[in-house]
Order: structure tokens, then sequence, then C-alpha cells
């Protein structure tokens, strides 16, 4: 009862005796007995559409026409007023280039097994003509985070990205229909010449909300990776060969030694090949043959060598996950 009160604006006491005094306990308030003395009248209402509407101010908003009218030393109405007449005849709505976003999250995307979720940027690197850069165009597989593609190139457009992708489709022998690439809304990313490239390869399209780094996390953690790295150059590259064969080593790296945290440590390539369910039977074996030999070390049982889950890009929360948690 002190929800319903607190919701109608009266107090709770209020409520108990509507009740003690009729069976159904009905709304007793009456409102105002008076017309407000500040009440616009029919004729200054009517009057204050027509300057609102107006050719000369209909484009502008309440705040903007009543202090012009004033300074023309003409008065209808306050700005809190004009804009209560203006709801009241549904006339207060956004013009088409100042309405507010609406963007809705990217679909869930699941990958269960590698080739069907990749994501992609394009990141600068430093080159030693200041103010210029060299521009990576950086693939990633989410399911196995293998570094699918990486070259250096000297603009940014989507001619180059569309290149790439020919390149990747061809050598990875992808199914049309059977991968979808995910990207923010950049320029090179949304190109016309990437798009019909797609399209043409089967490769289905995904994308960030504008301004949402948070939708495309696997690839900039990839980023972060790749400029945090003991040996990422200081200097800036002198040549985009320089650039492209650094580039080619820490893809090799990444791949085929980097131990990933969210794979149970076991590397990218061994992920992507199914080479980590033997890997990772092995670990299990050595660590029960040494707990079983030194069973007073291990208080607990032993680690977790379960091949990683499924992985999936903009998870949507379930409708059941309320009623999980009551």
């Amino acid at each position: 009862m002190s929800r319903c009160a607190e919701v109608a604006g009266i107090s709770e006491q209020t409520i108990q005796r509507w009740r003690h005094e009729s069976d159904g306990g009905e709304d007793r308030r009456r409102g105002p007995n008076t017309v407000p003395g500040n009440k616009l009248s029919e004729h200054e209402e009517r009057r204050l559409l027509r300057v609102l509407t107006s050719p000369e101010y209909r484009d502008l908003s309440p705040r903007q026409v009543i202090p012009a009218l004033a300074e023309q030393g003409t008065y209808i109405a306050s700005e809190a007023t004009a804009y209560r007449v203006l709801h009241k005849h549904d006339m207060q709505k956004h013009r088409a280039n100042t309405r507010p976003r609406n963007s809705k999250k990217p679909d869930e995307l699941v990958a269960t097994a590698p080739n069907q979720v990749y994501c992609w940027d394009i990141t600068y690197l430093k080159r030693n003509v200041l103010g210029t850069f060299f521009y990576l165009y950086l693939v990633t597989d989410i399911f196995s985070r293998r570094i699918v593609a990486a070259r250096v190139y000297e603009a940014e457009n989507d001619e180059h990205a569309a290149a790439l992708f020919a390149e990747v489709r061809e050598r990875e022998q992808l199914a049309p229909g059977a991968t979808t690439l995910h990207s923010d809304n950049g320029p090179a990313m949304k190109g016309a010449t990437l798009k019909a490239t797609l399209e043409r390869l089967g490769i289905l399209a995904s994308y960030s909300r504008p301004g949402v780094s948070d939708d495309n996390p696997y690839i900039e953690s990839l980023f972060g990776t790749m400029k945090s790295r003991v040996g990422y150059p200081k200097k800036p590259f002198e040549s985009i060969e320089g650039a492209q064969a650094w580039v080619d080593r820490f893809v090799v790296w990444y791949n085929e030694a980097h131990r990933h945290s969210a794979l149970n440590w076991v590397t990218p390539m061994a992920r992507h090949t199914g080479a980590e369910l033997e890997l990772l039977r092995r670990r299990e074996e050595t660590y029960r043959k040494v707990r079983q030999r030194n069973p007073q070390r291990w208080s607990r049982g032993i680690r977790d060598c379960s091949p990683a889950p499924a992985v999936t890009l903009n998870r949507r929360k379930k409708n059941n996950d309320a009623a999980a948690a009551a």
C-alpha cells in the first residue's frame, strides 16, 4: 500500500480512510475547483501556436523563440508553457537531423568451431614521417583467437579490405553463408566495394553500434596485446616492408607460441586445429599422476583441463536469468 500511495502522491493513511469509508476505496480527489490565474486563454494558446509554427520560427525551439519575441517587445508565454502547448497538440517532435540515435545492440554471435565468426579492424602504425601512418588490417577468429590475416597498407579504404577478404575466403575455404564478419562502422568497413565483395563471397556482415568499442572487444584486446608486447618497436617504422615483417613475426608468435588465458592456456593454433584436446588430456593425466604420488600436497582437486567453451560476441541477457536468480 505504501508503494501505491507513493505513486499516487498521497499519504498511506488517506488510502486507508477511503477504503474504510467505502467498499471500493475509490480515488476521492476532485482536483482544483478554480482555474489558475496564469492559464492561457484559448485565444492566447492559438496565437502562441501560430507563432511557433510560423515559417520564421518553426525550425527553432521555444528557448530560442521566446527570447527573440521579447527582443521585439512581444511576450505571449514562457518557454515552459510553450513546450506544454506543443506537447498538448502533439507537436513536440524531433526533426530528423536532431533525433537521438536509437542504436540497438548487434545480434548475438556464437562461435562453436573455427571460421564461424571473424572480427576485424584497422589500427595505426607510426611511420618515420611525422603525422603519417601505416594501416594494419587485422582479422581474428573469435573461437580460436587465431589471427587469420594481418596486412599493412599505406591507406585506409574498403578496396584494400575487399582484396584482403577475397584472399582470406580462398585460403580458408569458407563456405558461403557459414562465416559472419563483425566490425565497427568505419568508412573502410562499410564502403560499397567491401559490401559488394562480402556479398559475392557469401560472408555475412555484422556491425557495432556507433561509438561503442565494447561491441568489438576481441579485436581491441588483440591490438592491446600487440602494442604492449615486449619487443614492439619504440621507434616509428621506416618502411611498409619493415612494418609488415614485424607484424608477420608477431602473428607467428601469437598463433603458435602464445598460450591464451581464455583458451585454458593453449595456443590459438592448437585450438584451431583441434590439437588442444590431446594437449589438455596429457596435461590432466600428468596432474592426476602427480597427485596420486603426493596426495598430501594437493588440498583440492587437480586443475580444470577442459577445453574452453563456445565463444559469444555481444551476449544477450536471457529472459530466464531473473527467474533463475529469484
